[in-house]
């Protein structure tokens, strides 16, 4: 049952039409299945890609060795008003969050000047004070045509805009007039902040979460397939990567990378890594970040990244698998195995590129909690898990536990709002079966970033934030 079900049904058939109408089906976080043809241990994407290997990233060591992690002074704020409400151990485990470092995301271009800690101007002041500065980790998101496969985007540059001031994602075009928006208002913006600021405070960025991914796996949505978004993301972060590498080369970048229940598929990840080569980016990239926002289980890392897909493997504690990723034939069952397939294909597919890995374990402390793996919206049953920490399973690849999206902020709204109002951006996808608010007792939840209390104390309930 569900949308993992139809890849592996289309698997089973090794038929490229079933594996291509899977994916359309399962939409943004399925991902496509492969076909019976695609094998990574004989070609990752047919043909090895030269890139040389001094065109290597810059930063060479684990930028988040070594540092304090910056705590926003905001979230703390935020979890204050929950705490007021809360009782017993949820009180105490939502006290103890507040210390908990987390990103900051610059979802909207007034969030990068001016003072005060809800501004990326305002927080790096307030880490430079610090002695020594703390490490700050910012995710840039603001793509023209941003999230081109929500069936509600939150996004606010558009390529071409309607009358309402929404996206209109169908329009024909380039995207030239969001492109020069994005470029001047934004990634400019950002850089002229990080030359002041990156020669004293360590500082990390993550770029542009689901882009990519959605132009691997979701062409078929002419929402994401059509010109103009194509343009926008693939120039647009190229311009955003280039751009930060040249001004401040010491900054390290991560580019997301879905997850292993999106790309983990052999044969999305077969046409994810030459388009990473297309761009000509990996030479600027520490590596990539995978689960951002997300709630894919951590697990343990296994021998190999295909490890589980040997049945006398699978009673392994690596093959864990509480998205049955394995029965579609997704080696990725967990975010361990995925970040080493993503080492291995890049690796294979981009000469030189050896790509290191930050996971997002804001909210991924449970598995399997969801009824389907492909909902991704205020999952019910979810709880935070472990702290920031550089002490992760495979030091040499993933360089960092850290918490990307802030637990306790909305994924999106439910069609009516905490004050009754119509939500303007519902999605439905929030009205899943595995979303808060769709049962008696639940109340709906806000708009996308919107602080959500019912949900953070949830998160602090099922908190699993300590290593075994």
């Amino acid at each position: 049952a569900g949308l993992f079900a139809a890849a592996a049904a289309a698997e089973t058939s090794g038929k490229a039409s079933d594996c291509a109408a899977a994916g359309a089906v399962a939409g943004r976080f399925l991902g496509e299945c492969r076909t019976r043809e695609a094998s990574l241990d004989s070609s990752v994407v047919g043909k090895a890609v030269h890139e040389h290997a001094a065109s290597q990233a810059a930063v060479t060591e684990n930028p988040f060795t070594n540092r304090t992690f910056y705590v926003n002074p905001s979230y703390a704020a935020s979890l204050d008003n929950s705490i007021i409400t809360a009782t017993g151990q949820i009180r105490a485990t939502l006290q103890e969050m507040k210390d908990v470092p987390s990103a900051y995301w610059l979802d909207r271009k007034a969030k990068i000047l001016g003072n005060g800690t809800r501004t990326m101007e305002g927080i790096l002041a307030d880490s430079a004070a610090k002695s020594p500065p703390h490490l700050v980790v910012f995710i840039v998101y603001d793509l023209p045509n941003r999230d081109c496969h929500a069936k509600a985007s939150n996004g606010e540059i558009c390529c071409t805009y309607q009358a309402s001031g929404r996206c209109d994602y169908l329009a024909p075009g380039n995207c030239s007039e969001g492109l020069a928006e994005y470029k001047s208002e934004y990634i400019d913006e950002i850089v002229s902040v990080l030359k002041r600021y990156a020669g004293n405070v360590p500082i990390v960025l993550v770029i542009e979460p689901d882009s990519l991914p959605n132009l691997v796996t979701n062409k078929a949505d002419p929402r994401c397939g059509n010109r103009a978004t194509m343009e926008a993301y693939k120039r647009g972060i190229t311009y955003a990567i280039e751009s930060i590498a040249a001004a401040v080369p010491q900054v390290p970048m991560y580019l997301d990378a879905g997850h292993g229940g999106w790309l983990g598929w052999r044969n999305n990840m077969d046409a994810f890594v030459p388009l990473i080569h297309e761009l000509g980016i990996a030479k600027h990239l520490r590596g990539f970040a995978t689960n951002v926002a997300g709630y894919q289980s951590l697990g343990m890392m296994c021998p190999k990244y295909d490890w589980c897909l040997d049945r006398p493997h699978r009673n392994a504690s690596c093959c864990l698998d509480p998205c049955n990723l394995l029965n579609q034939w997704n080696p990725s069952n967990n975010e361990a195995n995925y970040a080493l397939h993503l080492k291995k294909a890049m690796g294979e597919g981009i000469t030189g590129f050896l790509p290191h890995v930050i996971i997002d374990t804001g909210r991924n402390g449970v598995a399997g909690m969801r009824e389907d793996c492909s909902n991704w919206c205020n999952i019910r049953g979810a709880g935070v898990g472990l702290k920031p920490t550089t002490e992760t399973v495979d030091p040499r690849l993933i360089d960092a536990y850290f918490w990307l999206k802030t637990p306790g902020e909305s994924d999106g709204c439910s069609e009516t709002l905490p004050d009754g109002t119509k939500c303007p951006r519902f999605d439905s996808d929030c009205a899943s079966v595995d979303s808060l608010g769709t049962r008696t007792g639940e109340p709906p939840a806000p708009e996308a970033g919107d602080w959500f209390d019912f949900q953070v104390k949830m998160l602090a309930e099922n908190a699993n934030m300590s290593q075994a």
